[in-house]
């Protein structure tokens, strides 16, 4: 069972306040235009205090786990760590742990993205997000990699039971806990090629994205697919990538999760380069407005005040480790 603690009676204004004791006090919004951010001291603070400040402002509970990435060791710099051990619903954050297993099995030649797999109507999730409850044309079938495109990119409710056909759960989980994760699980249900989408905490998340960019997660081919999924110009747009150019929105690799009261968002900004700059992990539940599932909910936009906040912040920073370079989508006239 999951026990939900509101931040703000349990922390006063939030647990960015015991971060300031590390980063050092935490300066007013005003003095952040003053300060520039050159270091990834300066970036840690800079992010600390718009954290405290959006959340704030959109009210209900948060846990995070951000850290901006530093050149000059290893280890990045914690710029928020609200609850982040408090493990939790994930929601469709947890896709990226879906297909991290299948693509653990890809790479051990178990599995092949080319593969095909059968779209009956007793499948499809009715009424799901994503592109498979809208086409009407059942049975069919696709392959391994559209399966996990459609997971990625627009969510796709269904696509997560085309992932339990050739992953299980108990699999899946065997999987993830191999890799360290043992806190971020499926929940299996009767059926053990279906599961809802589990729990993880903002710091596993946050060490899970770390891990795929750092290439210790999956093969090189596999973080390339992967990655180039959560950066796609058709991955989510309307939280952390909203206030972007495209070219912007293409050093973030993104997923979010939305289910009843939550919105949660997990991600990676990239400098120019393609080198890794700032991880983040933003589990939010019981705002206001909990049937709006859109860019005007308070959390949804909180994130993409922050995500100005991320990609401005770093932007005198040069990322760490290996670097990701994206191949360029292109609108196309047909033809």
């Amino acid at each position: 069972m999951t026990i939900r603690v509101n931040r703000r009676t349990a922390l006063g204004l939030g647990t960015v306040a015991t971060a300031g004791t590390v980063l050092g006090t935490a300066a007013p919004a005003s003095a952040e235009a003053e300060v520039p951010a050159a270091t990834p001291q300066q970036v840690a603070r800079r992010v600390a205090r718009a954290y405290q400040r959006e959340t704030t402002r959109a009210g209900g509970n948060w846990q995070a786990y951000v850290s901006v990435a530093d050149s000059a060791g290893e280890t990045p710099v914690v710029a928020v760590a609200d609850d982040p051990d408090l493990r939790i619903e994930a929601y469709s954050v947890n896709k990226i742990a879906v297909a991290t297993a299948v693509l653990d099995k890809v790479d051990r030649g178990l599995l092949a993205l080319d593969q095909r797999v059968d779209v009956t109507a007793a499948i499809v999730v009715p009424g799901g997000d994503g592109i498979f409850s809208l086409d009407n044309a059942y049975p069919s079938s696709v392959t391994l990699g559209h399966a996990l495109a459609a997971l990625l990119t627009v969510s796709d409710d269904t696509a997560v039971r085309l992932c339990g056909l050739v992953c299980p759960a108990a699999e899946l989980n065997a999987i993830l806990v191999a890799k360290g994760f043992p806190n971020t699980q499926v929940e299996p249900v009767a059926n053990p090629n279906r599961f809802f989408l589990g729990t993880s905490t903002p710091r596993e998340t946050h060490e899970l994205l770390r891990a795929l960019v750092a290439g210790t997660l999956l093969s090189p081919a596999a973080t390339t697919f992967l990655l180039n999924l959560l950066r796609s110009p058709i991955a989510f747009t309307d939280g952390i990538r909203r206030e972007m150019s495209s070219a912007e929105r293409a050093r973030v690799a993104t997923k979010a999760g939305w289910f009843g009261t939550a919105r949660h968002e997990a991600g990676i900004v990239f400098d120019a380069a393609g080198a890794p700059l700032l991880t983040y992990a933003l589990f939010a539940d019981g705002q206001a407005d909990p049937d709006n599932f859109g860019a005007t909910h308070p959390a949804v936009q909180a994130r993409a005040r922050l995500g100005r906040v991320f990609l401005d912040a770093t932007s005198r920073l040069a990322g760490t480790g290996a670097r990701h370079r994206l191949t360029r989508q292109r609108p196309s006239n047909g033809g």
